[in-house]
Parts: structure tokens; sequence; C-alpha cells
């Protein structure tokens, strides 16, 4: 009996069926296809800015406005559900800030601009509308918690729609702030629909543009691969490759552990205590660069050397809480390099595929398929008792990992060679019949 996949017509489409090749034979894969569309595409241009100090204060001066309005809106909308009533929508609170703004209390909101104040009630609708989806189950993932209030030391930022800035050659204008002298470090690929004046916890300032992009669709080389990601090696190539990640976070543990023993020496509210948050933020900004621009350049590779991308689930929350590995594994930056390999696969026509966390890639043989017994972490070789294969344990996951993404080209449980396209399965086609006489092992002998 043929087993069909199970088809959604949504542009992430999900198949359900049973592996052709033996080595999957009882295994039902859930392998996730991103199929690029010819519409274009949202994206973020951001650009490092250098402002003076009038218009440094300026901008904190908006923040501030912003953070303002945020939390007393927040605040109005916990008052109102302790007294059993409902959310105001935001045409509501919009009328609110109106009026706010004709008080004696809050009649500096009027010196700013009122395009990022209206576009801060506007995101703290989305974020309770998140929160309201995501308690009623309609929304995938994680739980969303309701909104919190914004402190002045984190990240700041302000929202302005296109016709609160203008775009020059060598500036950009933004309302009520003046020209603000820019590093264009690549072009706009359109007319930006809006930006975001955002200044990080080192005092650094960007501009962020929402553009829109066409997909640019790469010629199909016909390569596949699949990704084994690990922590002594970052990722492992089922072409036998080892990348080895930088870890920026083990490299400055020592200099970063000194900055902040030096932080909480200091007084609460003195500069000197400023000075020393900044020189900790820094660290911090360094470290995340360097991972950033290692795993932009990776992923870029990755997408253009290979028309299929295949990846495992990696339950990365759940890894974390092991108190031994959490910090090794942060480091990484794992979640990232999935996102990036999603988007930009998306963007140059590329298939990107993730297989089940509960496939036993590593234990599995990737010549014979047998399961020998579980293998600690801590045997990073091994030899198959069934085929004598002698096996490095992370390019042997690797191609497993290609394999469940229906990339193989080993023989089938019928003898058949196996397709790189996913195919309907034909007649008992996942079955468990093995393709040698010699007779099964005891898998009590590998214990």
């Amino acid at each position: 009996m043929s087993h069909r996949p199970s088809v959604s017509l949504d542009r992430k489409q999900s198949f359900f069926l049973f592996a052709t090749d033996l080595t999957l034979s009882t295994d039902l894969v859930r392998i996730d296809y991103r199929h690029t569309h010819l519409n274009p595409m949202k994206a973020r241009y951001q650009y490092r800015i250098y402002p003076t100090d009038q218009q440094k204060r300026l901008l904190s001066q908006l923040f501030g406005c912003v953070r303002v309005v945020w939390n007393d809106t927040l605040a109005y909308c916990q008052e109102l559900y302790r007294q059993g009533e409902k959310k105001p929508k935001y045409t509501e609170l919009s009328k609110r800030l109106t009026q706010v703004k004709k008080t004696e209390e809050r009649r500096w909101l009027t010196e700013v601009s009122s395009i990022p104040l209206q576009q801060s009630l506007r995101d703290l609708e989305t974020a309770y509308s998140n929160f309201f989806t995501s308690c009623k189950g309609e929304r995938k993932g994680k739980k969303v918690k309701p909104p919190k209030f914004k402190k002045r030391k984190s990240k700041q930022s302000a929202r302005f729609t296109d016709n609160g800035f203008t775009v020059n050659q060598h500036c950009v204008t933004l309302a009520k702030i003046g020209d603000l002298r820019i590093v264009w470090s690549r072009p706009l690929p359109s007319k930006p629909s809006s930006v975001t004046v955002i200044k990080d916890a080192s005092d650094r300032y960007f501009l962020s543009f929402v553009v829109e992009v066409q997909p640019e669709i790469l010629p199909d080389n016909g390569e596949s691969v699949g990704i084994d990601l690990g922590i002594a090696t970052f990722a492992t190539l089922s072409t036998g490759e080892k990348i080895d990640a930088p870890k920026p976070l083990k490299k400055r543990l020592k200099r970063l552990r000194k900055a902040q023993k030096n932080l909480s020496r200091k007084q609460k509210g003195s500069n000197r205590r400023e000075k020393a948050r900044k020189r900790v933020a820094k660290i911090h900004a360094k470290i995340k660069d360097t991972r950033t621009d290692f795993l932009q350049k990776l992923s870029t590779r990755v997408v253009r050397e290979n028309q299929t991308i295949i990846l495992e689930d990696l339950n990365t929350s759940g890894m974390v809480k092991n108190r031994k590995l959490s910090r090794a594994i942060s480091d990484l930056g794992w979640r990232s390099f999935r996102d990036m390999l999603s988007a930009k696969s998306d963007k140059y026509g590329r298939d990107f595929r993730i297989i089940s966390s509960w496939e036993p890639t590593s234990q599995r043989c990737s010549c014979c398929g047998n399961i020998g017994g579980k293998k600690a972490l801590n045997i990073r070789e091994w030899e198959c008792l069934f085929c004598g294969t002698f096996h490095d344990r992370d390019v042997n996951a690797a191609i497993n990992i290609k394999v469940a993404g229906g990339q193989s080209e080993t023989l089938n449980g019928r003898g058949g060679k196996c397709k790189t396209s996913v195919k309907e399965a034909s007649s008992r086609e996942a079955s468990t019949v093995r393709l040698s006489s010699r007779p099964k092992p005891n898998r009590r002998s590998f214990n």
C-alpha cells in the first residue's frame, strides 16, 4: 500500500512521508519545505550614523518621550484590567494621548515629533495582540508573555514612517531632529517605507530601513548538503568538511568578568559607574558582532553552494538548561544560524528542510542503517559491528541528516535507487526487509 504525503497549500509546505531509504525504513520523517515566491520581500537595511552632540540630546529626548508613552499607556491598560474592563483599542489610546499632551504634566511631549509616539502605541497594540493570541493557543511556538515596562538603560529606539524622514546622498533628515550623517555601506534597493533610529547599550547609533527586495533566484546546481551542528565543531557537512566557530564569548570571558567585577564595585548613580557600564556593554557588543559576522558569512556560503539544505530541529531551549553546556551552546548561535539559512533560502530560491530531532542520526550507521546501541557523547569515532564501516560521529550524523531530508542515492528497501526528489512511495518501499542475508545481530550485545 502506497503512502501519500499530506500537502498544505501555504507557502511553508509540510510533507509527511515514509523515507524510501533502508536506513529510514521504519521512521516517520517530517520535512519542511520553503518555496521561494516571486513577490517582493520585506527586508531591513541597517547603517551606522554619527549624530552631533546636539542631535544626541534631541535623540535622547525623543527616546525618553517614546518610552514614557509606552509605560504610561501600559500602566493605564493594566489599571483598566484590574477594574475588570477591556483593553482600549488603538484609536481610543491615540485620542487619549492627544488629550494627555494638553495637560501641564505631559506638555513636553509636544516638543518631539508625534510620529514615533503614535508608532509606540501601535507597537504596544501589537504586543498585546500577540499575547492574547498566544493565550488562546492560536499562535505557534512558545507562550508570549504580556508587555513589560521599558527601562532607560536598555536598547532605545524610535520609528518614523515615510512622512517623517527624507533620504539624501550623505545624510538622512528626521522630523524635529535634523540631518544625521550616515555611512552608506551599501545602497538601498528601493524606497524605504519606514526607518527606526536605534541606540544600543554601548552608545552606538544606527538607522534601520524597511525596504522591499526582489528575490534573486540562483540557478539550480543540483547540490545538497546535510548539516550537523555541534559544540566542539560548530557545523559538520555531509561532504566531510568541518567548520569551527570563533566562540567570541569564550575568548573574551576573562576580560568580561574583570569589567563586570569593576562595575559591581562602583556606586550606583555615579559617573564612574556609567563609564564602567559602557565598558561592559562594548564587550558584549563586540561578542555579538563577531558571532553575527561569522554566521552571516557561513550561511551565505552554504546557501550559494547548495540547492537543498537539510538541518536537524534541535531543542536549543531545553539543551541550555544543562548548566555544564549552557554557556557553550549560547556562544554558538544555533538558532540564529537556522533563521539566516531560512531567510536566505527564501531570497535565493533554495530548498531549506528541517528534519525531526527524534531521528537517531548519531546512532545509525549511514552505510547499512544498523543502530548498534546507544553511543555516548564522548564517543567521537566508532566502527559499525554490522558492516564494519569506520565512522566519524559528526560526519556520519550529517550524512544521516541528508538522507532523512530525502537526498539519498543509496538503495531503498526494495533494492531500488532512491531519488533526490520527494515522490510517492511505492508498495512495501518502507518495509524492514534487509538487503543482506546476514543474520540480525543481537542488540543486547551492544549495551
